[in-house]
């Protein structure tokens, strides 16, 4: 793969099919290359592409926190028979990328398809001179030998960027820690989101393809609730495919930071956006469980403000009676010092130090036990309602 910047996108396709189940997916994925002309024009002869699913970590498939195996073998197969060699990886949240494929059931599909996992442990320094917040990143060294890429994303809610979609789904590029030490780094969502569009421009996949057959609506992107959602989405764009996913979740795109970040950059523009297939009206949840809030998922920034920032901004929660006192939340938290820690041994939940927390919400994501939350404070939810 030749690591540079892409252009600005002008193709704002997305191809929209209904699919009730995973049984069906590959029917759907098949329609949806069709209505954008067929997949013939997303590769050439004799290339090599990668597969980059969700890997969260390492869960079973029926949590729904990970591209559902069903789904990433209807697309391997698909490519596969027009006789492209694959591979697949991704760089989890915790613990191994090959152990993570193992437990969400994609490793089992890999093999028996002949698809090897690429090297997602080591990295590689790509340049990015186009970049407008980073000029360089340490990209997974399996990115490069491949030709493109196939970005698999799932539909989910997040608690830091509202939700998981093609943009989000590319921060496993970045194999190892170094995930952890960017939370650390750009505080602020608009930071965050100027890295993660900056990181989507210098991967450029060929295509994306959402996996929103069944989507996960709550406290995302790994403990929330199960919700039928029924579509596959297909497009070059990844921010117009967002545009879409939000849409979806009846929430407002420009509440997206990443989004709000390519519209600025032209990115896309929401008004070229063309729907291909099933009317996008038509798979709406207005009901669908999602942060709508005005407020910014990260409050303001400095040291004065940490006092004004506990009052109105989301913050995380531990649930006593769930949490196991296992400690994920204490290793994964980025923050220096730690703004969660034991403070009576492991006999007693971890504390919280909210003037220490950055929001970045990685304990939420990383809790193996569903016992961490993202909780508004009264006054923000005042806010909220007198700004409706």
């Amino acid at each position: 793969m030749n690591i540079k910047s892409s252009a600005q996108r002008t193709d704002h396709r997305v191809a929209l099919v209904r699919c009730a189940d995973y049984k069906t997916a590959s029917e759907a994925i098949a329609s949806g290359f069709d209505l954008l002309g067929g997949i013939e024009q997303f590769y050439s002869p004799d290339e090599s592409l990668l597969l980059k699913p969700n890997l969260l970590l390492g869960d079973h498939p029926e949590r729904g926190s990970t591209t559902h195996p069903a789904f990433f073998e209807a697309v391997a197969k698909r490519f596969l028979s027009q006789g492209i060699r694959l591979c697949y990886g991704d760089s989890p949240g915790l613990g191994s990328p090959q152990g993570a494929a193992h437990s969400a059931g994609l490793s089992a599909v890999a093999e028996r398809l002949g698809v090897p996992f690429a090297n997602f442990i080591k990295g590689i320094d790509a340049p990015n001179p186009q970049g407008k917040l980073l000029k360089q990143f340490h990209i997974a060294e399996g990115l490069s030998a491949a030709d493109g890429i196939i970005n698999l994303p799932k539909f989910k809610t997040h608690g830091l960027t509202r939700m998981t979609g093609a943009v989000k789904n590319l921060f496993g590029c970045l194999p190892g820690i170094q995930k952890t030490g960017f939370h650390d780094r750009l505080r602020d969502e608009k930071n965050f989101a100027e890295m993660l569009v900056d990181l989507a421009e210098l991967i450029s996949p060929r295509l994306h393809i959402m996996d929103g057959v069944m989507g996960m609506e709550g406290n995302g992107p790994r403990n929330g609730r199960l919700r039928p959602v029924g579509v596959v989405m297909i497009s070059t764009n990844p921010y117009a495919l967002d545009h879409c996913v939000a849409r979806i979740m009846d929430l407002d795109p420009m509440l997206v930071p990443t989004l709000r970040v390519a519209m600025e950059r032209k990115c896309y523009q929401p008004e070229n956006i063309e729907i291909l297939g099933e009317p996008i009206e038509s798979f709406v949840l207005e009901d669908f469980d999602v942060n709508r809030s005005r407020s910014s998922t990260t409050g303001p920034q400095g040291f004065y403000m940490n006092l004004f920032k506990n009052w109105v901004t989301p913050r995380p929660v531990i649930d006593p009676e769930k949490c196991s006192h296992c400690g994920r939340c204490v290793r994964v938290c980025p923050a220096t010092p730690k703004a969660v820690q034991f403070s009576n041994g492991r006999d007693e939940p971890p504390q919280y130090n909210y003037n220490r927390c950055i929001r970045c919400y990685c304990c939420q994501e990383m809790c193996p036990d569903e016992a961490i939350s993202i909780e508004t404070p009264a006054l923000r939810r005042w806010f909220d309602k007198i700004k409706l």
